[in-house]
């Protein structure tokens, strides 16, 4: 196989896995679900629905194919900065059957258009950039729409078998990073977005991080000490959001009795205590670690704990190495609706022994979000560069929603510190003793 025919491949396979994905998530409840608003945090599914095939009808069939738009009139109705989520439902959207309709032609003429694309000649083109970007797009609005599912009352609509049983995790609580420079971020990961980008050295401190993400019991332990009654561990902004807004334990969880239950996927469980918390926001996050007397990782601690392997002084893609994810490396691309136990996917560990980096849970960081140095927008402003500065908080690694074309050592999340019906969990850090 020549190394075009070896893009084209790989282009066509992540398109049809996206759309695949998509398809189940709109297929599984009827059009009512389809076209409420299940929070006004979200946009109805519909909207998710004809949002993709326009992205992709604009980036592929007109900005790579030239092509005439199909549907110049919607255009506005489904810019994601034209309208935000919760006045989604009053626009005058495509209804269901005309949505998949829209979406399954334009598909049909990108992947006319992709046995005939050229991966050379320009920046969009070049190893199928273009193709990349709006898989990652289409996997992106399938985790949202999983989100979406997640937020919606009613009965179960989804179904997937839970993760392989972990024996119980015995090994260190903490792994030692070596301090010294590194190479952060990325120049030559062909489907990499803007923000991964440039590669540049990173100098960390050694530091001490959590050999995998914080879990439900530990979690639980925070709750039972008061750590929500307790102002000492909370950042001004933070004690004042929980007080606002009455938070006591993760979104979706409720007391019952001396045990915790949660709701997951319209099916109420306890809470398994061995599972990485999710659902947790930023000031979450931060308040049990200052409660643990320990702190969040930086962006730059947390890249260089997936990444760094001390034996060749290099970076490699994932923590396990350069080789794409498989099943045994981490839990993602939706085949569970749930995090695996902690100490899950010993063949994913990074070369220091951190495990469950990559998928189960967005992690949050301490760091905001920020452009690396050398930074330069592609193809447009709005991925990226409008959202840099202290509003935002980074999350790293990926999560059970997310697929693998979507989730990289350099990827970068990021959103608000409140958000909370993200797959959001994390781990602590502490700075070594000097």
């Amino acid at each position: 196989m020549t190394e075009t025919e070896a893009l084209r491949d790989r282009a066509l396979t992540t398109l049809i896995t996206a759309r695949d994905r998509t398809t189940l998530l709109t297929s599984c409840v009827e059009d009512p679900d389809l076209t409420a608003q299940h929070s006004p945090l979200m946009s109805p599914l519909v909207w998710d629905l004809a949002h993709i095939g326009n992205q992709e009808e604009q980036w592929l069939l007109r900005a790579v194919g030239g092509r005439e738009a199909m549907r110049p009139e919607i255009d506005s109705l489904y810019d994601a900065f034209e309208h935000p989520r919760a006045e989604r439902p009053t626009l005058p959207l495509l209804p269901p059957a005309e949505a998949r309709l829209y979406a399954a032609e334009v598909r049909g003429r990108v992947l006319d258009l992709l046995e005939s694309t050229a991966f050379h000649g320009s920046r969009l083109t070049e190893a199928g950039f273009a193709f990349g970007m709006i898989a990652q797009h289409e996997q992106q609005h399938d985790e949202t729409m999983l989100i979406t599912h997640q937020l919606r009352t009613g009965p179960q609509a989804l179904t997937a078998p839970d993760p392989k049983p972990a024996p119980l995790f015995t090994g260190p609580s903490e792994v030692l990073v070596p301090g010294g420079s590194f190479t952060m971020g990325t120049s030559d990961e062909p489907w990499a977005l803007d923000n991964e980008r440039p590669a540049h050295r990173r100098e960390v401190a050694s530091f001490y991080i959590d050999t995998t993400p914080v879990s439900n019991g530990a979690y639980q332990a925070f709750i039972e000490d008061g750590g929500y009654q307790d102002e000492r561990w909370w950042t001004a902004a933070g004690w004042a959001h929980i007080r606002k807004n009455s938070i006591h334990a993760p979104l979706f969880w409720r007391r019952d009795g001396k045990q915790w239950l949660r709701r997951r996927f319209g099916v109420t469980e306890v809470v398994p205590p061995d599972e990485p918390v999710v659902h947790v926001c930023w000031y979450e996050a931060d308040a049990y670690a200052r409660w643990a007397g320990r702190r969040l990782p930086t962006e730059a601690e947390w890249e260089k704990a997936a990444r760094h392997d001390p034996a060749g002084n290099r970076s490699t893609r994932y923590p396990w190495g350069d080789a794409d994810p498989a099943p045994e490396h981490a839990n993602l691309g939706q085949r569970h609706l749930r995090p695996a136990p902690v100490g899950s996917y010993p063949e994913g560990e990074s070369p220091l022994g951190v495990r469950q980096l990559i998928g189960d849970v967005w992690e949050w960081t301490a760091s905001d979000f920020l452009p690396y140095p050398g930074f330069v927008a592609f193809p447009y402003k709005e991925y990226s560069e409008v959202f840099f500065g202290p509003e935002y908080k980074v999350l790293r690694g990926g999560s059970f929603a997310v697929d693998p074309v979507a989730c990289r050592g350099t990827f970068r999340n990021w959103d608000y510190p409140i958000r909370r019906q993200i797959f959001s969990g994390f781990r602590t850090a502490r700075s070594e003793a000097v």
